[in-house]
């Protein structure tokens, strides 16, 4: 059939803003200790739910409808645990609940007080670690599983605390925790408790110690082996998240996956896995990042050689990664650019039979080779969408590189303007994504408003400008002390770049970002003006000082390292605010904000949008109530879509 030749940006798209708002969120996945049951969370609308599944049941939601499963310390993240065939997760009133897999009601353990988080029951089933946070006090606190008692603080002192971590027989706990001014990407310290049982009582820290990371080492997610000998973790301490083993008897320290490629994330959440043990102890499954793209790996732990997982390599984006207790399956949240989430598994049995590389143990042996393992079977348990549109009418995306303003390279993702049925003449407009954090990295998994806007005839840059995660510590940290700009040159340079391959119209440039991505759209208005044709930002930082006053506890000292100490930084914290140089905003802007956002306020976008009315600037400007830093709800994402579209329609592509 003959595409039909019309405007870029005016072709009929499969992707409706109805469709985007019926999406789920898949969160997480876990295994329960029978090696069974998939346990995962999902995200529907503003509720969270926990859904079970057991061998080749059918999925049951284990939670009702009256009773919402989420964690609110910080971002979130850490809903829940499963093991011994119960359930323990944050829920109403910051509350932990606890319910058994095979039916009944949950109950809460908790007091409700504060917020709690990253729950783990211990190996015997008689007591749960947890992220406790209450006025401004971060604790791990310890409480017997059947709620019978008040729970006890293990561990404090810090500023922050994050992913407890049981050993096998109970004895130790190991978690993370880091002080302000540090974000967990900054600096952060593995910490080793020693545990003492008495009188039937929940287990006190007799002593802890410190045994990996600093102020300029970042580590994340610890684990214990089965067998209890080892403790891994990922560290930055050479450069890059890589997997790191701490043998507990010898203390001696093994570098497991030795290649520039990252290995962790950026902890934003609570309850963030990259890797997990076998249950047999013999291997460690672990996700790699490279280039924007994700892949999963296997590491034999009795010959420390490392084989790539062929059976996921048609996904592109891994999420959770999750072992099963009990034989040799593993689940994970599973995306690509044409295919939204998935809750999957594989049962890999024994592993194939490629010949045997030996990974480096040491700085400077030579590099590792890839061997795949063969392909077993893919079982699907869940989607996050209908997938009623099928691979063939998305875009494609591609990793691409280009030269910064001062040379040095850039990297990002582009989405080519994408739909079997439509081409167009020219050159098409161009939407410039640009990712929030800042500390985040834009990964090639579903991005539905890269697709919403490539199948319509845009052309689609995501930045992982300089201050991305996934590209290595220095790549990373040249953020610091430089918000404002990097994200800002790097988008511009990005946009003119992909002008020059004749890729896009530089007549019709759109940048677009929410949170510190609609700072760096507030930003690129004021020192760009004309280099953009419009500009979308929603929840967007405009003013530095009140960001640094008035939000949330995780990040009060984060535009330390992002503009400097105040008030030494006082002029950059100027300089860097959007709104003390509103008057330079002459091009069109469409601004979104959530009534009750606790990390940027509502008054930060109600400041700008006060400006644009005074002087006469064109501009939308929509407030949804009941929307926080974020939109759950599928009317407020309809809406959002369709206010887009029509926006664009003016300012864009007719005007």
């Amino acid at each position: 059939m003959p595409q039909l030749r019309r405007p870029y940006g005016t072709w009929s798209s499969p992707l409706s803003p109805t469709a985007l708002a019926g999406a789920l969120r898949l969160n997480d996945v876990q295994w329960d200790s029978d090696g069974q049951t998939l346990v995962w969370h999902e995200g529907r609308g503003a509720r969270g739910a926990l859904v079970a599944q057991t061998g080749d049941d059918a999925p049951r939601d284990l939670t009702g409808p009256d009773l919402s499963v989420r964690a609110l310390v910080g971002y979130g993240g850490g809903d829940f645990t499963v093991a011994g065939g119960q359930v323990v997760f944050a829920g109403p009133g910051g509350r932990l609940y606890r319910q058994a897999l095979a039916g009944g009601q949950a109950r809460a353990i908790t007091p409700a007080f504060g917020e709690a988080a990253a729950p783990r029951l211990s190996p015997d089933g008689r007591w749960v670690a947890y992220v406790h946070t209450y006025e401004h006090d971060d604790v791990i606190a310890v409480v017997d599983a059947d709620g019978a008692d008040w729970p006890v603080k293990l561990a404090s002192g810090t500023d922050f605390v994050m992913q407890p971590a049981w050993h096998p027989q109970g004895t130790h706990l190991a978690f993370v925790a880091w002080n302000h001014p540090n974000m967990p990407w900054d600096g952060t310290e593995l910490r080793l408790a020693a545990l003492d049982y008495a009188d039937d009582r929940p287990p006190r820290a007799a002593s802890i110690e410190t045994v990996a990371g600093g102020e300029r080492v970042a580590i994340f997610q610890p684990e214990f082996s089965p067998d209890g000998r080892y403790l891994a973790y990922v560290s930055d301490a050479d450069g890059w998240n890589r997997l790191y083993l701490l043998d507990l008897q010898t203390r001696a320290v093994a570098l497991l996956t030795p290649d520039a490629a990252d290995h962790g994330a950026p902890a934003w959440v609570q309850g963030l896995r990259t890797f997990g043990w076998s249950g047999d102890g013999r291997h460690i499954y672990y996700i790699r990042h490279e280039r924007g793209f994700c892949s999963l790996w296997r590491c034999d732990m009795p010959g420390r050689r490392s084989e790539r997982i062929a059976a996921l390599d048609d996904y592109t984006a891994l999420e959770q990664v999750a072992v099963a207790p009990q034989g040799a399956r593993v689940a994970v949240i599973a995306s690509s650019a044409r295919q939204p989430a998935r809750v999957v598994s594989l049962d890999l049995g024994e592993p194939g039979h490629p010949p045997a590389i030996n990974l480096p143990t040491a700085p400077g042996e030579p590099p590792s080779i890839q061997v795949l393992v063969s392909r077993p079977a893919l079982r699907i348990h869940r989607r996050a969408d209908t997938e009623n549109t099928p691979p063939a009418e998305l875009a494609p995306v591609e990793a691409i590189t280009w030269p910064g303003h001062d040379g040095e390279d850039v990297h990002g993702l582009y989405y080519a303007p994408f739909n079997p049925q439509f081409t167009g003449t020219g050159a098409p407009p161009l939407v410039v994504l640009v990712h929030g954090g800042p500390t985040s990295q834009e990964q090639a998994g579903y991005r539905p408003a890269a697709q919403f806007f490539a199948t319509r005839g845009y052309a689609v840059l995501l930045v992982n400008y300089r201050g991305s995660t996934g590209y290595g510590r220095a790549y990373m940290n040249k953020l610091r002390g430089n918000w404002g700009i990097y994200d800002v040159e790097d988008s511009a340079t990005g946009a003119a770049y992909l002008a020059s391959q004749g890729l896009a119209d530089p007549s019709r440039f759109v940048i677009m970002g929410g949170s510190a991505g609609g700072f760096t759209v507030l930003q690129s208005l004021v020192v760009k003006p004309g280099f953009y044709r419009a500009g979308i930002c929603s929840f967007g930082v405009s003013n530095q000082f009140a960001l640094a006053s008035d939000t949330h506890k995780f990040e009060e000292r984060y535009l330390d390292s992002m503009l400097g100490p105040l008030p030494e930084a006082a002029a950059i914290y100027r300089e860097r605010s959007p709104l003390f140089h509103a008057e330079r905003i002459v091009d069109p802007l469409a601004v979104f904000q959530g009534e009750d956002d606790k990390v940027v306020p509502r008054d930060q976008s109600d400041s700008i949008v006060a400006s644009l009315k005074a002087r006469g600037v064109p501009h939308i400007y929509h407030v949804y109530a009941g929307e926080g830093h974020g939109w759950r709800k599928p009317e407020t994402i309809e809406h959002f879509y369709n206010a887009i579209l029509g926006f664009l329609k003016q300012y864009v592509l007719y005007a």
